[in-house]
C-alpha cells in the first residue's frame, strides 16, 4: 500500500479489509453471469467493511467511533454468510469459500478488538 494520508489507512484491519475487497473482485470476475443479487450483496457488504473503518475513525466521540466499527463488523459476518450462500449455490467452490471466510474472520476479530479497545 502507498503512504498512508489518513490515519484510518495505518490500520491493520483496513489494509485485510482492501485485501479482501481485492480477492473478492477477482472471484467476482471469475464468475459467469447470473446470480446478480447475491454478488452484489457481498460486493456492497465488502465495500461497507471499508467504509464505515474510515468514517469512524474520524469520528471525535469513541461512542460514535465504535457504532461505525460494529457496522464494519456486522458487515464482514455479512460477507462471511454470502460467501456460504455462494457455496451453497455452487458459484465458489470450498477452497475459495474458506479462503474468504478465513479472511472475513480475520476482519471481525480485528474489528472486535478494535471496538473493544474503544470503551
Amino acid at each position: 500500500m502507498k503512504k498512508p494520508r489518513f490515519n484510518h489507512e495505518k490500520l491493520e484491519v483496513y489494509q485485510r479489509s482492501l485485501k479482501f475487497i481485492t480477492w473478492l473482485t477477482e472471484v467476482i470476475d471469475a464468475l459467469s453471469r447470473g446470480n446478480g443479487n447475491i454478488i452484489d450483496q457481498i460486493d456492497r457488504a465488502s465495500i461497507s467493511v471499508v467504509l464505515n473503518i474510515a468514517e469512524g475513525n474520524g469520528k471525535h466521540s469513541s461512542k460514535e467511533h465504535k457504532r461505525y466499527i460494529e457496522t464494519a463488523k456486522s458487515s464482514a459476518l455479512e460477507c462471511a454468510a454470502a460467501l456460504d450462500i455462494m457455496f451453497a449455490k455452487k458459484l465458489i467452490d470450498e477452497q475459495k469459500s474458506e479462503e474468504g471466510k478465513e479472511m472475513t474472520e480475520v476482519m471481525v476479530k480485528m474489528l472486535y478488538k478494535l471496538g473493544e479497545s474503544l470503551l
